[in-house]
């Protein structure tokens, strides 16, 4: 199974994240989804699964506090001009990302390399990767929470003195392995463009642009 369409892809991802950071259950809106995160710089998040210029002018006026924040699934030279001001473009190009986790699990297992370690756990739903060096240090990690049939990759990035050495894709395989053992067929995941290369060889596809903007100070956001 995997999504065909950002239509269905957008409340299963929303769902999905919302797990993954212990966030609150998202509520449905007219519009879409707020989902009520309790950061310091990520207090709340609007999703709009079908973005025009009237909605996000109007929710973007009425929220002046900082730290609330709004994703659509629009380019960014789309939804810039909609939004009002105090607002601005955050995070970076993304995609929405589709696959079926049966592909995805059929391809050979990522061997740990030399040097690295890695470490699994699950709770609550969500399964974690760490790999660290032999001497402890960060080098990447990942996560993933199944809700049903749907599982969300969240967070995977790789320290920079670690790239190019596979860690990426053998987070994301562990990952894969572990919502597959649950029962989830399809997977979702928002991918900046340097992910999206990597993802894209491991047989996701793109299912819509993904485009964030912040009111007030920014944040590390994915």
């Amino acid at each position: 199974m995997s999504f065909a369409h950002t239509a269905e892809a957008v409340p299963a991802w929303v769902h999905g994240w919302s797990v993954s950071r212990g966030a609150a259950q998202p509520v449905s809106r007219a519009w879409g989804f707020t989902i009520d995160v309790g950061l310091p710089g990520h207090v709340v998040r609007h999703v709009l699964p079908a973005a025009d210029e009237a909605t996000v002018h109007k929710i973007t006026e009425s929220a002046t506090a900082p730290g609330v924040w709004l994703k659509t699934f629009v380019p960014h030279e789309t939804l810039e001009p909609w939004l009002a001001p105090g607002w601005r473009l955050a995070g970076g190009a993304g995609f929405l990302m589709s696959a079926s986790l049966h592909a995805a699990h059929a391809q050979a297992p990522a061997k740990t390399p030399d040097g690295y370690r890695l470490r699994t756990w699950t709770r609550a739903g969500v399964t974690r990767a760490l790999v660290r060096t032999t001497s402890g240090a960060f080098a990447a990690r990942g996560q993933i929470a199944v809700t049903g049939p749907t599982a969300v990759v969240d967070q995977v990035e790789t320290d920079p003195a670690h790239q190019r050495r596979g860690l990426g894709r053998l987070v994301m395989r562990v990952l894969i392995e572990a919502a597959s053992e649950q029962g989830a067929t399809a997977g979702l995941l928002g991918a900046t463009r340097e992910g999206r290369a990597l993802y894209e060889t491991m047989g996701w596809r793109v299912l819509a642009p993904l485009t964030g903007a912040v009111r007030g100070p920014d944040t590390a956001d994915t």
